[in-house]
């Protein structure tokens, strides 16, 4: 799937004609705010204003689209965390089936909330404190709750991630590879499994987001909204915490974003002495899964913008790591 003017124009015309079924004219305005895999776009006219996501064919089933809705449903419900509304169709579908081309796809709609992407700086300590709590909350409501009957998300799990199924590409295709560097990296995944084995606890295990990054959180005022569940799943609580790094891993700020994130994360829930140490295994891992997922997803806008440069930095925290934990 190219991710180009056409399927753009194509998307949008979708969009356009599944408008109505949310009380908007055809010719709301409608402007893009983020292609990667699915399409996100804002559509607004006078009486509603929405974020409209298509996502994309052949990576979650419906059921799992609709687990993804009824969690949100829930944090909504039990006031756990800031996220947007869900917005129904007007015969009450939370998640609407489209014909792409004789390709089934499905879109949903969310409440327009304002907010922008925290920034690289000085500031972002604060927000990490401010994520630890609601990181903390998250996995609080997920050990909880009573998942509805046919509930059902992806496991993200170290086979899943970097060994026999994995769901985002084999990480030995990582773009820019040569022999020395591929060993590297399998040495790594190596370590990765064996650091991982005491640390798959049944307590350390549950519901997540996974994908907290800082392209899905709104900050506005005072106050930070959680956005895109689309790959929440069962996973490592902690691994939260390596998905909010994502794609800024090698920052000489990550040491204070995973202390602040820490303290905040521990003023609503215990977590052992070690956790620390426990965040660096998970932010190698998930840098490797990224690293798999912008080769296998080269078409996508984000894994042009990183290239084979990402792979590079890879192989450098790949190589502190061992030399650190190996």
């Amino acid at each position: 799937m190219l991710y180009d003017a056409e399927y753009l124009t194509r998307i949008e015309g979708l969009i356009r004609a599944h408008l109505p079924d949310w009380g908007l004219p055809a010719d709301a305005a409608l402007s893009l705010i983020s292609i990667s895999e699915n399409a996100t776009f804002r559509a607004t006219s006078d009486a509603r204003d929405l974020v409209l996501r298509v996502y994309r064919p052949g990576y979650h089933t419906p059921a799992e689209i609709r687990s993804e809705l009824a969690w949100i449903e829930a944090l909504r419900a039990d006031d756990i965390v800031p996220t947007p509304r869900i917005i129904p169709t007007l015969d009450g579908r939370l998640l609407a089936g489209i014909d792409d081309g004789g390709t089934p796809r499905h879109m949903a709609a969310f409440a327009f909330v304002p907010g922008a992407e925290p920034q690289e700086g000085d500031d972002l300590p604060r927000w990490f404190r401010h994520l630890g709590v609601l990181h903390a909350r998250l996995h609080a409501h997920a050990r909880r709750w009573a998942r509805p009957q046919g509930f059902t998300r992806k496991v993200w799990d170290f086979e899943s991630m970097l060994g026999s199924r994995p769901l985002w590409g084999d990480f030995r295709a990582a773009l820019g590879l040569d022999g020395p560097s591929r060993a590297l990296m399998e040495r790594t995944a190596g370590v990765l499994r064996e650091r991982l084995a005491p640390l798959s606890t049944p307590d350390s295990f549950g519901l997540i987001h996974a994908d907290l990054r800082l392209a899905n959180l709104l900050a506005e005022g005072e106050a930070l909204t959680l956005i895109d569940f689309d790959d929440c799943g069962f996973s490592w609580f902690l691994y939260d915490f390596a998905a909010a790094v994502s794609f800024i891993e090698h920052s000489p700020l990550v040491p204070e974003l995973k202390a602040a994130w820490l303290d905040g994360y521990r003023t609503r829930a215990p977590l052992p002495s070690d956790a620390g140490d426990a965040l660096d295994v998970f932010v190698m891992l998930r840098r490797m899964l990224l690293t798999a997922w912008v080769a296998s997803h080269a078409e996508t806008p984000t894994a042009q913008e990183m290239g084979a440069g990402y792979t590079e930095g890879t192989l450098r925290l790949a190589e502190d790591f061992l030399a650190r934990r190996g």
